[in-house]
């Protein structure tokens, strides 16, 4: 396949290219920097540093838009939003729009979202059909998709890639916490109750290797593993892991502080369930935290 990929220099579209390259594809990446394209993603892929490179005559068979600036940063200010928003719909609505201008248009586009699309949801365990939550990380995901879904109407099929907390240890929220865990200074947040919906690396790019193949699935898909934990559980799984304790806690009143509105990311969360992807029959190799994290750390 001949595929487009928006935010391709990223954690995950590093690892969806390397993947997708050794399954034989062609990739162009649209990324601000297109020098260090081949340097991030591999040799041999295309780079394109603006939408207005794809023009009616380029054919893709399927593009895959992981594009937006890191929701987890500066506090949300209103102008801090208002970047969150142009980076993940103002650049959907072009790319579907350079789509819906192509002579031929390609079969598939695969759109990121995010689990934050249910908001804070306390115990509930959540599968796609749950409906949207009230928060402004919940609302940018409804207009982020619905941006993507415009697409449908040209008979694009549409898939909504509802990503939780990806696991790697060449970047993202693990990355993050191993310092702090290897000194014995890791520990729960807030009473450690809320639920994390993770997925490992391996098994995010093997879905979307699905994703891309399987004509019959479109609309919201959740890329999480089938064993959601608590905070306190994913502290003690990677202290273990690590071969040291985790007896402190962050409060919550604490991070509300340094972080504002942007907080509850990390002292909320959801209990999801990837129903859509085990009904397609999806075999996750990592459906487990202990695994998961065993296969991430055993050899660092």
């Amino acid at each position: 396949m001949n595929i487009l990929i928006t935010g391709g220099t990223g954690l995950i579209g590093r690892r969806l290219c390397a993947d997708l390259l050794r399954q034989g594809h062609q990739l162009t990446v649209l990324s601000r920097q297109p020098g260090e394209v081949v340097r991030r993603c591999g040799a041999g892929v295309k780079a394109i540093d603006s939408l207005d490179a794809y023009t009616p005559d380029c054919v893709f068979d399927a593009v895959i838009n992981l594009a937006g600036e890191p929701i987890i940063g500066a506090r949300w200010t209103d102008a801090r939003k208002a970047r969150l928003r142009e980076s993940r719909i103002f650049l959907t609505e072009c790319l579907v729009q350079k789509m819906r201008e192509a002579r031929v248009k390609p079969a598939v586009l695969l759109s990121g979202s995010a689990i934050g699309f249910y908001g804070d949801s306390g115990d509930e365990r959540i599968d796609e059909t749950r409906a949207a939550g009230g928060d402004f990380g919940a609302q940018l995901c409804v207009d982020w998709e619905a941006a993507a879904l415009s697409a449908a109407r040209d008979g694009i099929r549409v898939v909504l890639l509802r990503t939780g907390v990806v696991l790697d240890t060449e970047g993202g929220a693990l990355t993050k916490m191993l310092l702090p865990f290897r000194l014995g200074l890791g520990g729960k947040i807030g009473n450690g109750q809320q639920w994390m919906s993770w997925i490992h690396y391996q098994d995010y790019v093997g879905l979307i290797s699905v994703l891309l193949q399987d004509q019959r699935i479109s609309g919201s898909v959740n890329m999480v593993a089938p064993g959601a934990v608590t905070n306190t559980e994913f502290t003690q799984a990677l202290a273990a892991q690590l071969h040291r304790p985790a007896l402190l806690t962050t409060p919550a009143w604490a991070l509300k502080l340094a972080m504002g509105e942007m907080a509850m990311l990390l002292t909320g969360g959801q209990h999801v369930l990837p129903a859509r992807a085990q009904r397609a029959g999806f075999q996750f190799r990592y459906p487990k935290i202990q695994g998961a994290l065993a296969d991430l750390l055993s050899a660092r």
